[in-house]
């Protein structure tokens, strides 16, 4: 497995543009919005989100799919 020294921005968006999943490459977009920190949802709100959430069987550690609304 091949690596990159992720040392700035760019290299990183090049470097993940670069990846393919059974052929077809990512869509990537850099946001640059600052997040205020110590917000959280609510548990109501975070069941909404989680209900959306499939996990691969194969991979549940790091394969999620998020079904659109």
């Amino acid at each position: 497995m091949g690596g990159a020294k992720l040392v700035d921005v760019e290299v990183m968006v090049s470097w993940a543009s670069s990846m393919t999943w059974k052929g077809l490459y990512p869509i990537l977009s850099l946001s640059k919005t600052v997040y205020q920190k110590g917000i959280s949802l609510t548990k109501k709100a975070m069941k909404q989100v989680e209900s959306r959430l499939q996990g691969n069987p194969l991979l549940p550690k790091w394969d999620s799919l998020i079904q659109p609304l």
